[in-house]
This record gives structure tokens, sequence and C-alpha cells, in this order.
């Protein structure tokens, strides 16, 4: 008998199938190698699919109207990707359509392809209700992560699509958007040129940690690094997404509005930004975030030192928020000096692996004399600068307003959102000029203004560990910031989760109020009608100088 929903599912993948494939087939030209490709990605996505559709069935005859919100989320997402893919289709210099589309020699491949997949699923269908496969821990982990898987999903290609945009080698400069180094890390990550031409031992052993990802994505991709590093960029963005769906779902019990906190999260300008731009800073996201669910699930001590050293190992000051994190939560004084001791005499054995793979890749650890070249990005403190990083963290950090857009020593408009006082310029940031950005801006203040009244009078009766190390993670960049950065929006992953997750539990009990449901909803949707102003203007600011 004809299994109606593998057929639905089979049929609704094949859109993302045809993209995906489409992209692949500048790797496998063969029609025999698209098949069997297609074979593959089809039956993965037509499995995600059924199991994706079995479980919303199952939540509209349980639960109707959550399962109206959860649909109108995903839809939401998905009209986001086709708007901002239409959106950079008007600009064929950045955005080039036609790598998506196939190849007349190898459309006949990927038919055949996912012909045979529909056979290939019915199989694993039938095989994946015995009763041995459903005691199986991965089907026990996507059974119960289904709703963050698919979030995950549906963001990873939001950022990969805009990786593919504005990690080009056609921008060849430092610094054009929020200050970001990508041209040096696309070469890093993506290209054998792994060097770090500014010399600085800030980050001692990155490579090591990042390069190995690239290095296997880029097998599938026929040694194609740069695309690797992409797609583990995005793949990256994505995992953060997960893991803010998991810890909410985790301390409030509610999928619903874990799914609502972490598409509010994958749409925020952080994460739209860092979670395609190629850089360290979403790494350093999920490296926090990933010690944060260690430190949930009350993981032994040795899983939490790696997380640390990976933490330090990208950036060495976000050993900090861990060391904030662990003191809270676990308030164990013998413990911290435990951690503190463990990942502080492994740092220097790493930096020495990471030059040994990579010979000359930056200084040692211990040539403090090369951190002369962080001077240039330290400021004094003003209240003027208090004002505007305030701004940037709880407001720009979240809804996008339109940014600067600096015209200075390189032949590109930089688009920042904060501009620190130099050679005699002031100090500058991006600011709302729409109707629009100035309402989702009173609407965020809104929810803000709940989230602080509810944790205010909820202290006295509620388990407040997690809820201090974020705040006190924010305090402790808002104070590092105070001082250093030219551009603060740069170092916005290290507080958005912070601030998400935060909120997140302040607002617990209204988690269930359809009302607040709603509204999350609607401002999301909203939020990504916003925010998807900045990627324009970013495709704008960059067509002036490729055209």
């Amino acid at each position: 008998m004809l299994n109606k929903r593998l057929l639905s599912a089979w049929a609704l993948g094949i859109p993302a199938s045809y993209i995906a494939i489409g992209f692949l087939d500048a790797y496998y030209r063969s029609a025999i190698g698209i098949a069997l490709v297609s074979i593959i990605l089809h039956v993965v996505v037509s499995l995600f699919a059924y199991f994706t559709l079995g479980r919303l069935a199952e939540k509209f005859r349980a639960h109707p109207m959550d399962a109206s919100i959860l649909l109108g989320l995903g839809i939401s997402i998905i009209v986001f990707f086709a708007g901002l893919a239409n959106m950079a289709s008007r600009f064929p210099r950045q955005f080039d359509v036609s790598a998506y589309a196939h190849a007349t020699e190898t459309l006949t491949g990927f038919l055949v392809g996912i012909a045979a997949a529909f056979l290939l699923s019915m199989w694993f269908v039938t095989r994946a209700h015995r009763r041995d496969f459903r005691r199986s821990r991965f089907y026990r982990f996507v059974d119960s992560n289904l709703g963050g898987l698919v979030l995950a999903a549906l963001f990873f290609s939001v950022y990969f699509l805009l990786a593919s945009i504005f990690n080009q080698p056609i921008f060849r400069f430092d610094d054009i958007f929020f200050d970001t180094d990508s041209k040096l890390y696309r070469m890093r990550f993506g290209t054998e040129h792994y060097q770090d031409y500014y010399e600085r031992t800030v980050h001692p052993y990155v490579l090591i940690i990042v390069r190995p990802w690239v290095w296997m994505i880029s097998l599938f991709l026929k040694g194609d690094m740069l695309y690797g590093a992409f797609i583990v960029t995005a793949l990256t963005g994505a995992l953060c997404v997960f893991l803010v769906w998991y810890f909410v779902k985790e301390t409030t019990r509610n999928p619903l509005y874990a799914s609502l906190i972490a598409a509010l999260f994958g749409a925020s300008t952080s994460q739209l930004a860092f979670g395609s731009l190629i850089e360290n800073y979403i790494f350093l996201g999920a490296a926090a975030l990933i010690f944060i669910v260690l430190l949930l699930k009350d993981k032994p001590l040795h899983m939490l030192v790696v997380a640390g050293l990976v933490s330090f190992g990208i950036t060495i000051s976000n050993i900090a928020q861990t060391v904030i994190a662990h003191f809270m939560v676990k308030r164990s004084i013998p413990q911290l000096i435990k951690y503190g001791l463990i990942v502080g005499a492994l740092v220097i054995p790493l930096n020495l692996l990471n030059n040994f793979i990579y010979p000359k890749a930056h200084p040692y650890l211990w040539e403090v004399s090369t951190l002369q070249y962080e001077e240039k990005n330290v400021f004094e403190p003003t209240l003027q600068r208090a004002n505007y990083l305030g701004r940037v963290m709880l407001l720009h950090s979240f809804v996008s307003p339109d940014p600067l857009l600096l015209k200075e020593d390189i032949p590109f408009l930089k688009v920042w959102m904060f501009r620190a006082a130099l050679k005699k310029v002031p100090l500058q940031i991006a600011r709302y000029e729409t109707h629009l950005g100035n309402a989702l801006v009173t609407a965020w203040l809104g929810f803000v203004a709940i989230g602080g009244f509810l944790f205010l009078k909820n202290v006295p009766r509620q388990d407040n560990r997690f809820p201090f190390a974020f705040i006190l993670t924010c305090l402790f960049f808002f104070a590092l910031h105070m001082r250093y950065g030219r551009d603060v929006f740069l170092y916005s992953v290290n507080w958005t989760y912070a601030i998400t997750l935060f909120l997140a539990l302040a607002w617990r009990e209204l988690s269930g109020k359809r009302w607040f449901q709603f509204s999350l909803l609607g401002f999301i949707f909203l939020l990504m009608l916003n925010n998807s102003r900045l990627i324009l203007i970013m495709l704008w600011a960059s067509y002036m100088h490729l055209r």
C-alpha cells in the first residue's frame, strides 16, 4: 500500500534537493555521480520531512493551535529565505542564481536519483518502525529534538545563502562589514594561506579548532576549502540556533516556546551577520552555548575543560565567560580552581601543536610584544561610548538599524553599526530610519521591560544561577568594550545569546499564554522583514564597487 505521508514528504523535499544538487553539480559533473548524490541527499530530506510531517500531524490532533503556530513559524522562515534569495538575484555580480540551477547534462541524473530515493525511503521507513531502531540513540535524539533540528536546518539555509554572497573573493579587503577580518579568515580557513598577517597572539590555536571541520566538509566538495568554510560557518550558526532551542526546551519543558525563542535568536541581526560572515566570532558563540548546555546537563569536568579550551583557543578573552558561568552555576570554588588549572596547563601545549601543524601561523602566546597591534583598538571610556555601546548590545544586536556607510581607506563602502572616534572623527552609531524599525525597537523594549519586571518579581522564589550568569556575562563584555573595539557590533555574538536566554527564562511564566505566543510570532515575522533591509543595504553598498 502506498504511504501517502512518505509520498508527500518526498514531493515537498524536491525543491530543497533541487537547489542543493544544483549547487553540488559543480563538483559532481557526471550523470551517474549526480544520480548517486541525489539518491543519498533526497533520502535524507524525504525521511526528515516524513518524520516532521508525522509529528506535525500528531500535534494538530492533540494541540491544533500549537501546531498552527509552529507551521506559521516555519513558513515565515521559508518565506524569509525566498525573499532574501529573490533580493540577491537582483545583484548577479554578488549572487549567481545559475550556480544553484542544474546543468542540462546533470538534470537526468537528478530525476533518476530522486525517483530511486523514493523506493529507498520506503525501505528505511519500514525499518524505522521496528522496535530495535526506535530504541537506538540516534532515533531517540531525533525524536526528542525534532523541532530544534527543523529550525536549525531552516536557518542553515538562510546563513549559507548569505555566506555564499558576502564571502566571495571579490570582497578582497578586511573591515568591509562590521570591522570583520573576513578576507583574513577566508584565507586562513579556506585556503593554504593560513598565516595571520596581523601577527596576533589573541587567537592562539583557532586553526586546529576550525580548519579540520572545513577540511572534512571539503572532502565532499572535491577539496574546495573555500565553500567548505562557507558551510562550516553556516552550520555553526545553525548549531547556535539549535542550542538555544535545546536550552529553553530543557528549562521550560515547552517545545513551542523554545521554537519561538530560537527563531527570535536566529533572525537577530547578530546571527544573520556572524552566522554567515567568515570570522571567528560565530565559533565563540557556539562554544559559549555548548558550555552553558554542559552546565545545564551537569556534565563532568573534563567536558567543561574541552569547551573552555575551545573558547580560549579561538580568542583568549572568552575564557572569562566560561569562568563566570562555571562559578555562578556550580558555585564551587575548588572545582573552579581545578577547572582553571587544567585549562591553564593545556593552553601552551595546544598553542605549540597549532604552530607545529601550521608553521608560523601566528606568534606564540608568550610573545606579548605583538599585543601592541591591539592598541589601535583601545579607546577612552566616555558616557557617550557607554550610551552607544548599550544601544548596540540591547537593540542593534537584535533589531537592525540602517547601518553606517563609511567611505574611507579601502575602495569599498564600509557597512558598520558603530564607529569609534578615530582621526578626530566623532563617535558614530547606526540609527533607525524607518517606521518599521522604530516600531520594532519600541516593541522590543516592551518585551525587555516585561522580562526585567518578571525577573525582579520572581528573584526570591526561583533558581537564579543561569540568569545571574547571563547578567554578569553581559556586564563583563560591556566593561571590556567600553575600552576595546572600533565597531563593537563585531563582538555581539558574545552577548546576544546571553540576553536571549535571560529573557527566555524571565518570560517563562508567560510562555503558555496564547497572546504572548502570538506576540512573539508576529514580532519574529516583522523582525525578519526589518532585518532583510540590512542585507539589501549590504548588497547595494558592495554593488557600487563591483558593477
